[in-house]
């Protein structure tokens, strides 16, 4: 009797251990560490829009840039369907909106932007794009890439527009398997010159699968004034500051920061 007990007894401890190991090791899965900064000599930014770049990761773009790291931006679409203001001419808006972006660029010590100049929400994935995109990769030469979510987040419906997945897919597929390839687009290495480049590590924005925050409370003051300075967009929304606040100290709180701190968050995909 008293064996079977202790049989009984050890069987049940093994149990709650293999638990809390494969808990643990759950746990670990869910946390990626990206490459360190220090290994990061260049930094490529895909997105729709003018602004979104801003909106989803300017206060760590400001604190890769700080740290000498070389940002470039790739903007797909010329953003003439945003804006409030009815009396602005659509033709204006594209000129408007790049203006803006470089404003908010220097802020946050970025000036190498390339624009697209798709139609503002008519953004798909097609080859053309992805070309595009390549050539901005073999250009730039990136270690990383910082995109957005080709996914629908049906948690923020708003951070999937249209334009946003179909960027974000573009971008992914101009990194594997085209940006690498020197069979894919021919023309880019025959008659440009450009050599296949292959990307180590892409971050993506938007995504309701993050797996990795960055701790912007030292910069979110630069966050703000370069969203400032897309007047076209933020000008008519006196609490866009307490909206983007709450965002971060949310990402924040999720990730047992201190009360007060602000934060950004990703997913990071190993593309190496």
């Amino acid at each position: 009797w008293s064996s079977d007990v202790c049989s009984s007894d050890l069987t049940l401890f093994i149990l709650q251990i293999l638990i809390i190991l494969i808990h643990i090791g759950g746990n670990l899965a869910t946390l990626m560490r990206p490459l360190p900064d220090s290994e990061i000599e260049r930094v490529l930014v895909v997105t729709a829009h003018p602004d979104d770049c801003d909106f989803g990761a300017a206060g760590t773009i400001a604190q890769w840039s700080a740290k000498g790291i070389k940002v470039s931006y790739c903007i797909c679409t010329n953003g003439d369907q945003g804006g409030e203001d009815p009396t602005v001419p659509r033709e204006e808006m594209p000129k408007i909106r790049q203006a803006e972006q470089r404003a908010a660029g220097k802020i946050l010590g970025v000036d190498d932007i390339t624009f697209l100049n798709y139609r503002d929400g008519w953004l798909t994935p097609t080859i053309e794009l992805r070309k595009e995109i390549v050539r901005v990769i073999r250009k730039v030469k990136p270690q990383r890439m910082l995109i957005q979510s080709p996914d629908r987040n049906w948690d923020r419906l708003f951070a999937s527009h249209p334009d946003h997945m179909a960027a974000g897919e573009a971008a992914i597929q101009a990194v594997y398997p085209d940006s690498r390839n020197a069979f894919a687009f021919e023309d880019l290495l025959k008659n440009e010159g450009l050599q296949p480049w292959r990307v180590k590590e892409v971050w993506m924005m938007s995504t309701n699968q993050p797996d990795h925050f960055v701790d912007i409370t030292s910069t979110f003051d630069k966050k703000l004034a370069a969203l400032h300075a897309h007047v076209s967009q933020t000008a008519h929304n006196p609490d866009m500051p307490k909206m983007v606040r709450e965002w971060g100290e949310r990402n924040a709180a999720n990730n047992n920061l201190p009360a007060g701190s602000v934060a950004e968050i990703f997913k990071i995909v190993n593309t190496d």
